[in-house]
């Protein structure tokens, strides 16, 4: 498997995010953002957490908007794999390739802690090393990660089963408990906690971890 990690200024979880796909036995380059292509024979590219240009404007609403996100996007339209995390899920909307937004907190608070999730569905390359229903423990750390969709997007995301996770004890306000969705073919994946930071017992913790075996196997089976 062959994997891009973005950077922008402001990243912070770039490393962290290159670490979990090279222990999963990913080959890994890092991109610059004013890169304006992706290496060629990318399978799937990483967009991490941190703070990109510093949260100004609208929370990775300027990262958006740089040179290799049209490459991420290109990729994305011809089936690619791509998985934004934090500041990704963020970066994601942004660019369209996943519905609805992320707000502020609903408590208006900075949230950083371990926190429950329940896995909504197995079925995608992300998910598939998990059980339906099976509950997880991943950290979190962000100020606006309160998912907001309306009542027709919520109801066609639960309909397709396009929701990836969902929290035990929603730490944010997000809609529906909504912790990370899926694009419509079950390609891209956008979560606001971080199983980059859970891939090691010495985290805390190492429930991230089956998420990037998990698509090392499908992606090499593939």
């Amino acid at each position: 498997m062959k994997a891009a990690v973005i950077v922008f200024p402001g990243s912070n979880c770039d490393r962290d995010l290159a670490v979990a796909f090279e222990r999963a036995g990913a080959d890994v380059t890092m991109v610059w953002h004013k890169d304006t292509d992706l290496p060629e024979g990318i399978d799937i590219v990483g967009i991490p957490g941190g703070f990109s240009f510093g949260d100004y404007l609208r929370c990775g609403a300027i990262a958006a908007n740089s040179p290799i996100c049209r490459s991420v996007v290109k990729h994305a339209e011809r089936g690619g794999y791509a998985l934004g995390i934090c500041n990704g899920f963020q970066i994601l909307t942004e660019t369209g390739l996943l519905p609805g937004a992320l707000m502020r907190n609903a408590g208006l608070k900075f949230i950083c802690k371990q926190v429950g999730l329940n896995v909504a569905t197995a079925d995608s390359a992300f998910t598939a090393g998990y059980s339906a229903g099976q509950e997880v423990t991943i950290p979190v750390a962000h100020h606006d990660g309160n998912y907001n969709a309306d009542a027709d997007l919520l109801a066609r995301l639960q309909g397709e089963d396009r929701v990836a996770f969902t929290y035990t004890d929603n730490p944010n306000g997000s809609d529906g408990d909504i912790a990370g969705i899926l694009s419509d073919n079950r390609r891209v994946l956008g979560m606001m906690p971080h199983p980059e930071r859970a891939v090691d017992p010495r985290h805390g913790g190492a429930d991230g971890s089956a998420m990037f075996r998990s698509l090392m196997d499908q992606l090499v089976s593939a």
